[in-house]
């Protein structure tokens, strides 16, 4: 069994302090792909870097408490890449991927659009530059596990509010057709919805911070697995693990029945 974890942590020193590395050393996963670390090199002690018979692996933003990204990992990689090629978005700290023979698991914190309309732009710009480079790797014959807070709800289902949110920064139209590139004319497989397609009010993996969002489990479904068809099939089950609250995200784990 492969046990593959993604979790947003909105800054991986307040993730720690509120249990997240007890929590992720007990989980037994073989790849943790963490998102928005907010946090530079020189910022993070040993026990976090290297906890507890894990590896760690991160791509730091230049701009000091902002994104990052990271893997921890209980196998050494044959090679591990920082950033897709793009400088912009490189310099922010939005991809580091694994490579183990013929796996590739890759940690993507894409950005969030909502902040502003030079953000929003920002967004589409990254959408346009990623896709070339997810249509690449899918040529190469790598199998791919893409974790990551993708900021964009896909589908109705995929959160409560859909009709308030029909002109709001991650469930724009432009924004829910990349997905839908993605999965329907490029062949990656949203693997959490292919064991849950007809999840709804559980799958949620993110909740607003303003009013009683996380209380009335008013959210969205903004954590993905993304992966190439073959490893998809394999996958068993999943889970959102909501027991405690490291962030304003919950962890999504998926279990694979595949061997590296």
């Amino acid at each position: 069994m492969l046990r593959i974890i993604s979790a947003n942590l909105n800054g991986i020193r307040s993730a720690v302090k509120k249990g997240f590395l007890p929590w992720a050393t007990k989980q037994k996963a073989d790849f943790i792909c963490m998102q928005e670390l907010k946090a530079q090199r020189d910022d993070l002690e040993d026990a976090i870097l290297n906890p507890d018979g894990l590896h760690g692996f991160f791509h730091h933003a230049e701009k000091k408490g902002y994104s990052g990204c990271g893997i921890y990992t209980r196998h050494q990689p044959d090679d591990v890449l920082y950033g897709y090629g793009n400088e912009e978005f490189d310099a922010e700290g939005r991809y580091v991927e694994a490579r183990f023979k013929n796996l590739s698991v890759i940690s993507v914190y894409m950005p969030s659009g909502s902040s502003s309309p030079e953000r929003q732009e920002a967004k589409y710009r990254y959408l346009d530059s990623f896709m070339p480079h997810l249509i690449k790797l899918k040529k190469s014959g790598r199998e791919i596990v893409l974790c990551g807070d993708v900021n964009i709800a896909h589908h109705e289902i995929d959160l409560k509010n859909w009709k308030g949110n029909l002109k709001n920064s991650g469930f724009l139209p432009e924004e829910r057709a990349w997905l839908t590139k993605l999965f329907d004319e490029v062949g990656y497989v949203d693997v959490y919805r292919k064991l849950e397609p007809k999840a709804e009010e559980a799958c949620y993996t993110w909740w607003s911070n303003r009013g009683q969002a996380y209380a009335k489990n008013v959210g969205w479904r903004i954590d993905y697995q993304i992966s190439t068809p073959e490893i998809a099939a394999s996958a068993k089950k999943t889970t959102v693990y909501k027991n405690e609250r490291f962030s304003d995200h919950a962890p999504l784990t998926v279990d694979y029945d595949w061997k590296l």
